[in-house]
C-alpha cells in the first residue's frame, strides 16, 4: 500500500482509547474503495516488542502500542483527505494548534523509525560549488558529482593535497557555497 508522493507529509491523528486498529483498519478499506491511495499513502501505529509474562507466570511477548490513542497517516493534506480522516468512527481529531493540523518533522519521523522518509530536496545540483560543514571534511570546499536517488546522499569531489578526491556525505553536512 506504500505509495511515494512528495507532498505527503505526516500527521497525528488522536482516537478514543482502544480504537487505534479499528481506525486504521477502516482508514485502509476507505483508501482502498475510494481510490485514495495516491492522496493517503501510509497509516502506522509504532509498536514495540515486549517481553512479559501472563497470569500463570510463563512468558510471553507481545506488542505494546508506543503512543496510545495516537495513529499516524501519511498523506497530502487537503479538504478532501482531512474529511475522510477526520470521519472515521474512533477518530476525534488531528493533533496540532486549534484545529489546524500540524505536520511532523523529517526528524521527528526519522525518530519514531518510519521508513520512506522523504526529504526535502537539496539545495543545489550536481556541478553545484558547496562548503562542508560538519564531519572530519568540515571546511573543504567542493563540487558536487552526483546526489543519491533518496535525497538523503551526496559525492563531492574535493581537492586535498591537490587531489581530486571523491567524499561521499549526508546531504545535511554541505551547504552551498555562496563564494
Amino acid at each position: 500500500m506504500i505509495q511515494e508522493n512528495k507532498d505527503a507529509r505526516w500527521y497525528v491523528v488522536h482516537t478514543y482509547t482502544g480504537y487505534e486498529n479499528k481506525v486504521k483498519v477502516s482508514l485502509e478499506k476507505i483508501i482502498e474503495n475510494r481510490g485514495l491511495s495516491d492522496e493517503i499513502t501510509d497509516v502506522r501505529i509504532p509498536t514495540e516488542t515486549v517481553e512479559g509474562k501472563n497470569s500463570k507466570g510463563e512468558p510471553k511477548t507481545y506488542e505494546r502500542k508506543l503512543f496510545p490513542s495516537y495513529v499516524f497517516v501519511k498523506m497530502k493534506m487537503s479538504d478532501s483527505t482531512w474529511h475522510v480522516v477526520r470521519n472515521i468512527t474512533g477518530a476525534t481529531g488531528f493533533v496540532g494548534p486549534g484545529s489546524v493540523p500540524a505536520p511532523l518533522t523529517d526528524a521527528q519521523v526519522e525518530s519514531l523509525g518510519f521508513e520512506n522518509v522523504v526529504k526535502a530536496a537539496p539545495r543545489f545540483n550536481v556541478g553545484s560549488n558547496v562548503k562542508i560543514i560538519s564531519g572530519p571534511m568540515s571546511g573543504f570546499s567542493g563540487t558536487v558529482d552526483e546526489i543519491f536517488a533518496d535525497n538523503k546522499k551526496v559525492k563531492v569531489n574535493v581537492s586535498v593535497f591537490g587531489r581530486v578526491t571523491p567524499v561521499e556525505l549526508d546531504v545535511s553536512d554541505v551547504q552551498l557555497d555562496e563564494n
